[in-house]
């Protein structure tokens, strides 16, 4: 009597047991199947090329002194000396360093009062910082003759303007929106390798607007102010500079 008992008991317990497990093996792999996380595939990411050119070039270590220094070219034309000068005396601070020039076009009695105004100011006399670009270069606009013009700015800066951290290219119609002690107190929180020239050679639509068109640049040839004129033919780009 007590073993048929025991044997009802066990039937009891045993069929909601078996019941049970195969309930919850039926759910774990309904779950597996409807997952897709166990065998989801993750891919290697592989390392995007640089576009920059930054990543490959040695940067200078930063200089000690924590106030930078700007090295300015403002630049003008025929009818820019007086702007050009209120434009040098807005942006004037001891511790910059100043190209000043007008181009070809603007007349000899422009450029000598230029230079004049330069010798005879006082303060630029005394330190020293102010520089005329005595032989003048006829610059047109969009034109080869305009950088070339900046980079001979740029090489007498590095060649007699000592110490500088960043390169300012303006016109005689700029002026500045805040004074040269608050844009000097600004930089000198970032890093003097900080470059803010975008350049990467994934240049988009401008490879067939501005790299494959052929320009004349009528300043390299004539002494007679002009605008650059196309050529119907265009060329290939250079990837290898």
């Amino acid at each position: 009597m007590d073993g048929a008992n025991k044997a009802q008991k066990k039937k009891k317990w045993f069929l909601p047991l078996v019941f049970s497990l195969l309930t919850s093996t039926l759910l774990i792999t309904l779950s597996l199947s409807t997952s897709s996380y166990p065998f989801r595939h993750t891919p290697i990411q592989k390392p995007q090329a640089q576009l920059f050119v930054e990543s490959k070039l040695h940067v200078s270590p930063t200089q000690a002194n924590p106030i930078p220094r700007l090295a300015y070219l403002i630049s003008g034309s025929k009818g820019d000396c007086e702007s050009l000068k209120r434009t040098l005396k807005a942006l004037y601070h001891p511790l910059n360093q100043y190209v000043v020039h007008l181009d070809l076009e603007a007349s000899a009695e422009e450029r000598l009062e230029l230079v004049n105004f330069v010798k005879n100011e006082e303060l630029f006399v005394r330190i020293g910082n102010v520089r005329v670009v005595v032989r003048s270069n006829l610059v047109t606009y969009r034109g080869p003759t305009m950088v070339s013009n900046t980079l001979h700015a740029a090489a007498i800066l590095l060649k007699q303007g000592g110490e500088w951290d960043w390169f300012i290219n303006l016109s005689a119609s700029d002026y500045p929106l805040v004074t040269q002690d608050d844009m000097l107190h600004t930089l000198s929180t970032i890093p003097r390798n900080l470059n803010f020239i975008e350049h990467t050679s994934d240049i988009g639509w401008k490879e067939v607007q501005r790299a494959k068109p052929v320009i004349i640049d009528p300043g390299l040839y004539s002494l007679h102010k002009s605008d650059v004129f196309w050529v119907s033919e265009k060329k290939k780009c250079s990837y290898s500079i």
